[in-house]
C-alpha cells in the first residue's frame, strides 16, 4: 500500500473509530481527538479534570475500539515501584520467576498519578521514555504500541505529590476535560441509568497502529512549518530575543526542545487525520495549546491577574 492510500485509509478508519467511541462516550470530541493524536504519534497524555467526567471509561472504550490491551493502575500513597513494574518470586522449583506488573500492556491508565510518591512516578516515567523496564539486572521490553494516559484531579492537592516539570515534559499532551453541556449531560444520564449493554467492536490491530505511527513519521514537513514551530516554542522563553513583553511579564520559564519535536509530530498526525499529505502552520496552531500548556511556568503576577496558560499561548500564535 502506498503512503497516499494509507493516509486515505487512516482518515476513513479514524471516522469509524469516532463513531464507535460515540456509542459509549457523549461529547468530549476535542478530548478524544487529542488522545488519538497522541496515540498515533506514539506519545503519552496527561488528562486533567474533576472526578466523574468519564476519564477511565473514555480510555477503556478507546482501548477496546483500537483493539489494544488496557490496564488501569490506581495510584495511592503506598504504591511501590514493584507494584506497577512486577517482581521476582521463588517458584515451586526454587527458581526465580518474573511476574509482570500492570505496566505490561498497550494502553496504561495511570489514575491520579499525583497521589503516589516520586519514586513510583519515576518508575512509570522511565517505562514511558525507554519503552522497557529493568528489574534485578534484567531488561524487559514493553509491547508496542505503548501509551500512558495519566489523570490528575485539579481540585484536591492535599496529600499529593505534584509531578516535577522534568517529568511533566515527558507527556506529549496535557488535555483539560470540561463539564458536559446540559444536552450532553441529559444523554449521559439516559445511557448510564438504563440496562442496555453496548458492544464496542475493535477496528484496529496493534500492528496496524504501529504501521500508522511509522506512516505519520514519514510525512514530509516544509522548512517554514518547522521554523514556525521552533520560533513559537522560542517565544515562550522569557530570555529569548524573539519573545514579547507579555511573556516577559507573566512567564518564569518557557518550553524546551521536546515541545518543538512534539509540535511537529502532532501536526503531522493532525494533517494525516484530515487527509493532508503534509502539515502546514494551521496544523501546528491546532495542537499548540495541548502541547505547550504544561511546559510553561507562570509567575506570581500571572496568577494574581488571572492570566491562564491558554491566554499566554493564544497571544503567541
Amino acid at each position: 500500500m502506498s503512503d497516499v492510500t494509507a493516509i486515505h485509509n487512516l482518515v476513513q478508519k479514524r471516522n469509524e473509530l469516532k463513531t464507535e467511541i460515540a456509542k459509549i462516550i457523549v461529547g468530549q470530541d476535542a478530548v478524544i481527538d487529542q488522545i488519538l493524536l497522541c496515540i498515533f504519534s506514539g506519545g503519552h497524555a496527561l488528562l486533567v479534570g474533576v472526578p466523574g467526567l468519564a476519564k477511565t471509561l473514555m480510555i477503556n472504550t478507546l482501548s477496546q475500539a483500537l483493539g489494544l490491551d488496557f490496564k488501569r493502575i490506581q495510584f495511592t500513597p503506598d504504591l511501590m515501584p514493584s507494584d506497577i513494574l512486577g517482581s521476582e518470586i521463588l517458584d515451586e522449583n526454587r527458581q526465580f520467576k518474573f511476574i509482570k506488573g500492570p505496566i505490561f500492556s498497550n494502553i496504561i491508565l495511570a489514575d491520579e498519578i499525583n497521589r503516589t510518591p516520586p519514586k513510583t512516578q519515576a518508575a512509570l516515567l522511565e517505562a514511558m521514555q525507554e519503552r522497557s523496564v529493568t528489574i534485578a539486572g534484567q531488561n524487559y521490553k514493553l509491547d508496542l504500541p505503548y501509551s500512558v494516559l495519566a489523570t490528575q484531579n485539579p481540585i484536591e492537592q492535599e496529600g499529593t505529590y505534584p509531578l516535577p516539570e522534568a517529568q511533566l515534559d515527558r507527556f506529549m499532551f496535557a488535555i483539560k476535560l470540561e463539564y458536559p453541556t446540559f444536552e450532553e449531560e441529559v444523554q449521559v444520564v439516559k445511557r448510564t441509568t438504563s440496562d442496555v449493554k453496548t458492544q464496542i467492536n475493535p477496528l484496529f490491530s496493534a500492528q496496524e497502529i504501529i504501521d500508522f505511527q511509522h506512516l505519520i513519521r514519514r510525512i514530509p514537513v516544509a522548512d517554514n512549518v518547522i521554523e514556525y514551530a521552533v520560533s513559537l516554542v522560542s517565544k515562550t522563553r522569557p530570555d529569548n530575543k524573539l519573545t514579547n513583553d507579555f511573556v516577559k511579564n507573566y512567564l518564569d520559564w518557557g518550553a524546551g526542545p521536546r515541545a518543538s519535536q512534539n509540535l511537529i509530530l502532532a501536526a503531522k498526525a493532525h494533517a494525516a487525520f484530515n487527509g493532508k499529505f503534509s502539515p502546514d502552520i494551521e496544523d501546528v496552531k491546532a495542537v499548540a495549546i495541548g502541547i505547550l500548556r504544561h511546559r510553561i511556568i507562570k509567575n506570581y503576577k500571572a496568577d494574581a491577574e488571572g492570566i491562564t496558560e491558554e491566554i499566554i499561548i493564544q497571544k503567541l500564535l
